[in-house]
């Protein structure tokens, strides 16, 4: 089902939002590139300066809300930097590091409907721990009693990272089942774009650790899971109106940005 004009006005109106308040609030890196400003230009520096601090808040100040926005007429509940449960057992921790060792030795291959079977026979069984897991980047569940908690990741991250993405996925799993071993819980990693398009996502720095039927959606897999079918080009749509409309904004506030620091 495509967007709707609605979504699409308030897709549009985030984004102006958003770019706008990054130029009033924005200072560039006080860093000194002497080779690649005068290789470059001051003008293309000052843009990447600019593009790399988006990047840094573009999931929490754009993706999140995209994803609340879109899901919000499709889910019981979406909801974005959710706290997750904080209290897991002993024999759930034991459970988990044996999951990790054996994907670690290359003993298993992941497995997410057996791990989560291991992991809820123990959900309440041991000692009860209190831990601090990190928060849910966007939380929904829907009106089938399905919990999903997905973790959004950066478009290419590193190999060891994977072994810490997957232990949160795993945590997260426990501490809801032991509030509720009933739900049924699945915890995946989001990666909003694929980098390598036209070709499929490959990142091998993922073989081994996830599930990738279960646990990861990249693109138009995850927007399409969140918004409904086919509305991932109508994002990119959405995105690409705002950025011819505000082209002459952008050059004008890169002009005069450039010969204020001049003066």
């Amino acid at each position: 089902m495509p967007l709707t004009k609605k979504q699409k006005d308030s897709i549009k109106e985030k984004l102006y939002t958003v770019l706008r308040n990054k130029f009033r609030d924005y200072k560039p890196e006080t860093t000194s590139m002497p080779f690649h400003t005068r290789l470059l230009g001051k003008d293309r520096m000052a843009l990447y300066s600019f593009i790399q601090s988006l990047n840094t808040n573009f999931g929490t100040s754009i993706f999140e809300p995209l994803a609340v926005e879109l899901g919000k007429d499709r889910f019981k509940i979406i909801d974005k930097q959710v706290a997750a449960k904080d209290i897991i057992t002993s024999e759930a921790q034991i459970v988990i590091q044996n999951i990790m060792d054996d994907l670690r030795s290359a003993n298993k291959s992941p497995n997410k409907d057996e791990e989560i079977k291991l992991i809820k026979k123990v959900c309440k069984i041991g000692e009860a721990k209190k831990i601090k897991p990190t928060k849910i980047d966007i939380y929904i569940e829907d009106y089938n009693n399905n919990i999903y908690l997905i973790d959004l990741k950066t478009a290419k991250p590193n190999k060891g990272e994977f072994k810490d993405f997957k232990r949160t996925l795993l945590e997260w799993a426990a501490v809801s089942l032991y509030y509720n071993s009933d739900n049924n819980v699945h915890t995946m990693i989001g990666i909003p774009y694929n980098p390598y398009e036209p070709k499929p996502y490959e990142r091998w720095t993922i073989a081994g650790m996830l599930d990738l039927e279960k646990e990861l959606k990249v693109a138009e897999d995850l927007w399409n899971f969140i918004g409904g079918d086919n509305v991932y080009n109508d994002i990119l749509l959405c995105f690409e109106e705002v950025g011819l409309d505000m082209r002459k904004e952008i050059d004008e506030y890169f002009y005069n940005f450039l010969h204020k620091d001049n003066k």
